[in-house]
């Protein structure tokens, strides 16, 4: 098992040289664990403003409903927004994701899982698959978190294309209900890194709410000037 994720991981690492994604890449960062009989509802938000070749303001929204299949796999299905200061808020597409806990916590020096995601744009036959590798690693009370993450884009009116984009988030665990930290984000047209806030409220038995807040800068001329990301996850 060692030795297979350590070739997963030159495989990976290998790509990101030469592999770089465009577009929007500032998303959510994912972590490997899978909690089994869980279910959740989750929203993301995301504004940038000033790239090139992407409309000013551009905003993102993201509705989710998602659960695990075991105790390593977990499903969710999103519906997915976006809107600008010259187009008004419509339905870009629909996806599936998996995501595959690889090992148990603390097994080895990092902790490892696998996502997969399906989606299809509406109202055309765009699709888009990808795979990434997520690793995380604990550090006394700092916890870091790298994604890595493969997409193939084809179909009617495109140019094939194969990107990547690189995520990293460093945290401190201050406590439970606030957890500052900092995150980078690479791409072919955007890379940037910036703050973040998250936390969770534990409410009756298992249920919890989840959020996370971030403000992401630009650190060339073609990535947004800022970039504000929201996430608010109910766990039942």
């Amino acid at each position: 098992m060692r030795s297979a994720l350590l070739l997963l991981s030159l495989v990976f690492v290998s790509l990101s040289s030469s592999l770089l994604a465009d577009g929007i890449v500032i998303d959510k960062i994912y972590h490997p664990y899978v909690q089994p009989l869980e279910q959740e509802l989750e929203i993301r938000f995301l504004q940038q403003d000033n790239q090139s070749d992407i409309a000013d303001n551009t905003r993102l929204y993201r509705l989710a409903y998602g659960r695990s299949l075991s105790d390593r796999f977990f499903m969710e299905a999103y519906l997915v927004g976006q809107g600008s200061s010259s187009e008004s808020l419509d339905l870009q597409s629909i996806e599936i994701e998996i995501k595959w806990q690889l090992t148990e916590q603390g097994e080895y020096w990092a902790d490892w899982g696998v996502l997969a995601e399906l989606s299809k744009g509406i109202g055309n036959n765009i699709y888009e698959a990808s795979i990434g590798l997520i690793a995380e690693k604990e550090f006394g009370h700092w916890s870091a978190t790298t994604n890595f993450v493969i997409e193939q884009e084809w179909g009617s009116g495109i140019d094939d294309e194969l990107e990547s984009v690189f995520s990293l988030q460093a945290r401190y665990r201050y406590s439970q209900t606030l957890e500052p930290g900092i995150e980078f984000y690479a791409g072919q047209n955007s890379i940037g890194v910036g703050p973040v806030l998250m936390g969770q409220a534990k409410l009756a038995g298992p249920k919890k709410l989840k959020w996370e807040a971030g403000v992401i800068l630009g650190l060339d001329s073609k990535s947004p000037d800022t970039s504000v990301r929201l996430l608010f996850e109910y766990e039942f």
